[in-house]
């Protein structure tokens, strides 16, 4: 079954740009979401549910297309990590292949005994028409384990609407599903955070210390059961995917949880998130004991900041990255006493570049080109001290002859939270220290003087 107009429309955030309520609009057409599309970033966001099987319902190639790209780790079931598809041919694009991914999550179900399977349509499937929900609907009954249907194919938009599709499916399947054991008056839900590197670690122990129970994390380092009674929790955080601020709203609309929005990347970042927590759920000696943990975690910080800060203080650098990691990196160079002097606006929105060149100041330089020749010139002109961008401009980086660091997607080192802050000053002092800079100076053995 192919996922209706009207269910594509109220996956939208209302203040979306894309809402045809606010804003007439197209739907891409099949072939031209290639490099970042709905099924991708449904993918991305569902892929982290660590004890449920992931079936792409699909050409083998659309099962390699994110998987294993995007690092989220599991605490525990590894399950997420295996590749399923029904990897669809000519003969199944000509008759269907429904029949065979019902026997394969038959059989998947045997073999794996997964808590769920979600079943991911793509492009072709969702051309041919091939009913994935009435499969679901089949394989539950048959196996007992619940088959979510995921209605994501490439074409019906951009990431952002894989991550409300995603959303919608949690809404429309698996929260409010189950109960749990207890409920506390101190439950909320962290929904939009994956768990990249385990960035999640770093801020669990602080909500455990407040007494601040995570009921369910959707979906970094999730299990199946927890997200189904998410429905319970007293507050949802919204965290680093602002596209799912839809399903906080319908979770709002639905089940009376009210939401917030934050962020758990940057010191002042992390600080209000704690605070806002603790006011929203209404606890005044909560307050009063976050207020205490801030003031331990920020001084802690500082006094191991400070060796940092005097290699690091006063150093210019351009930052080409997405927009969630040039605020990860805007905030940390400023604790640092760096100048960011150019960044890009990649994945940024209006609000976003307005909030950057308040940062950052009026003479701060926007980045809108992808363009190696373009950031050498500034990197120039403005007497650059580094560089921070993804690995495909290195070689800019050595045309100018000035540090690079490397912050792409597949990341290994924990940003989040006030142990973040300290991981991303030790990876700026790195790179300012390794010598091949410095030898990037020195002229070739062969000019040397003799």
């Amino acid at each position: 079954m192919k996922p209706t107009s009207g269910q594509i429309n109220n996956s939208l955030a209302p203040g979306c740009e894309n809402n045809p309520q606010k804003k007439k609009s197209t739907l891409p057409q099949p072939g031209t979401a290639q490099g970042g599309c709905a099924f991708d970033s449904a993918m991305i966001t569902l892929l982290p549910i660590a004890d449920a099987a992931h079936v792409v319902h699909g050409p083998s190639g659309c099962a390699a297309s994110m998987w294993g790209s995007y690092g989220s780790l599991s605490s525990g079931s590894t399950l997420y990590k295996i590749r399923f598809t029904s990897e669809i041919e000519e003969n199944d694009i000509i008759f269907g292949g429904a029949k065979k991914l019902l026997h394969g999550i038959i059989e998947l179900q045997r073999r794996y005994k997964p808590a769920a399977v979600f079943v991911y349509s793509t492009c072709i499937t969702a051309m041919i028409g091939d009913d994935i929900e009435g499969v679901c609907k089949d394989a539950t009954e048959q196996t007992g384990i619940p088959a979510i249907p995921v209605h994501c194919p490439g074409f019906i938009g951009s990431q952002s609407m894989g991550n409300r599709v995603a959303g919608e499916a949690l809404l429309e399947h698996v929260i409010g599903t189950a109960e749990p054991d207890f409920t506390t008056s101190l439950d909320i839900n962290l929904i939009g955070e994956y768990n990249i590197a385990g960035a999640m670690w770093n801020v669990l122990p602080l909500l455990e210390k407040l007494g601040i129970r995570v009921l369910a994390k959707i979906t970094g380092d999730a299990r199946y059961k927890e997200i189904c009674y998410a429905h319970r929790a007293k507050l949802n955080v919204v965290l680093s995917a602002k596209a799912l601020t839809s399903m906080a709203k319908r979770m709002q609309k639905r089940y009376g949880i009210p939401y917030i929005e934050e962020s758990i990347y940057g010191v002042e970042q992390i600080n209000q998130c704690l605070r806002n927590i603790a006011a929203k759920l209404g606890n005044a000696d909560l307050q009063e004991r976050t207020e205490k943990l801030i003031a331990e975690e920020t001084a802690a910080l500082e006094e191991k900041l400070a060796i940092y800060r005097t290699q690091l203080q006063g150093k210019r650098v351009v930052l080409y990255t997405g927009s969630f990691k040039s605020w990860l990196i805007i905030f940390a160079a400023q604790k640092l006493g760096m100048k960011v002097i150019a960044t890009s606006t990649l994945n940024s929105t209006e609000e976003d570049i307005s909030r950057i060149k308040t940062l950052l100041g009026e003479d701060s330089i926007i980045l809108e080109q992808d363009s190696p020749k373009e950031m050498l010139q500034i990197i120039n002109v403005s007497i650059a001290d580094m560089l921070i961008a993804g690995s495909r401009f290195q070689d800019t980086a050595l045309t100018a002859k000035i540090p690079f660091l490397n912050i792409n997607t597949e990341r290994n080192h924990r940003y989040a939270g006030y142990l973040g802050i300290l991981e991303i000053a030790k990876e700026l002092y790195a790179a300012f220290s390794n010598p091949v800079w410095s030898e990037l100076h020195q002229p070739a053995p062969w000019n040397a003087e003799v």
